[in-house]
């Protein structure tokens, strides 16, 4: 069975992010993920020391996170396909080398970003090939390419699993597929078959049901059979549980598979 983490983004909302690490760990998380916790692409080593510390304190690993997606409340979904956007991934790369050291965490999802008008879709292709190597290669850790539901994310060109898996393709060794059981039932996806096709390629998965995306249970993926398709994998990373609970946090995780 797999092993889970806190997407602490949408889980234990009920109190400030530097106190949901400690509550993950008293409702039995082991392990934690978010999506990038600071405002700016740029954060003070304050700032980060803080984030850093909250996580020791709460004895959590920090499996996962974002890099700066750009403006996510007002639509933003990443910033490595825009052009003119260099200097603000140069500048979140060093903050995120930073966390990824101080850590462990093995795991960066890079958000790919939305067509922009006026730029031929090759055109951002291009950028965005060059920025995740670039990230690749600076971070030492496993690169992300996610698919997001069409239609809740404006025009983000990452939707289905062949779409993730050219962009990894392109990119080479470091990069692989987030796969978001949510995102991808939502796009048509089979997702206890798929996770069998592109195994090899996948480096992380995340977990919330559909429609509403709320904790496994309360929608109509068939979890039972997608956990038992990703035990025969062979897959030996985390889970994420990164669902929007349906009432307080801790009383929805009766879910959870026991060992």
């Amino acid at each position: 069975m797999p092993r889970f983490a806190a997407n602490v983004s949408l889980l234990f909302s009920e109190v400030p992010l530097p106190e949901r690490f400690a509550r993950a760990r008293a409702a039995g998380f082991q392990a934690v993920e978010c999506w990038w916790p600071f405002e700016t692409p740029e954060p003070s080593a304050a700032q980060v020391g803080a984030f850093v510390r909250a996580l020791d304190d709460a004895e959590v690993r920090l499996t996962g996170i974002n890099l700066f997606a750009g403006d996510m409340p007002g639509g933003e979904r990443g910033i490595v396909s825009h052009p003119g956007r260099a200097d603000e991934l140069a500048a979140n790369l060093a903050v995120v080398r930073t966390i990824v050291e101080a850590t462990g965490c093995a795991c960066v999802n890079a958000l790919y970003g939305q067509r922009l008008p006026g730029v031929p879709g090759e055109a951002q292709d291009e950028v965005a090939t060059r920025n995740l190597r670039r990230a690749v290669d600076a971070l030492g850790a496993t690169v992300l390419v996610e698919p997001l539901t069409r239609g809740e994310n404006g025009d983000y060109p990452v939707r289905t699993l062949d779409d993730a898996l050219a962009v990894v393709d392109r990119v080479g060794d470091g990069a692989a597929v987030l796969f978001d059981a949510y995102h991808l039932h939502n796009n048509g996806a089979d997702v206890v078959v798929d996770i069998g096709r592109v195994a090899g390629a996948v480096g992380h998965v995340q977990v919330a049901d559909s429609p509403g995306r709320g904790e496994p249970g309360t929608g109509t993926i068939d979890f039972g059979a997608f956990f038992r398709a990703l035990d025969a994998t062979g897959y030996t990373g985390w889970v994420g549980c990164e669902y929007r609970p349906t009432t307080e946090t801790e009383q929805t995780l009766a879910w959870l598979p026991t060992p």
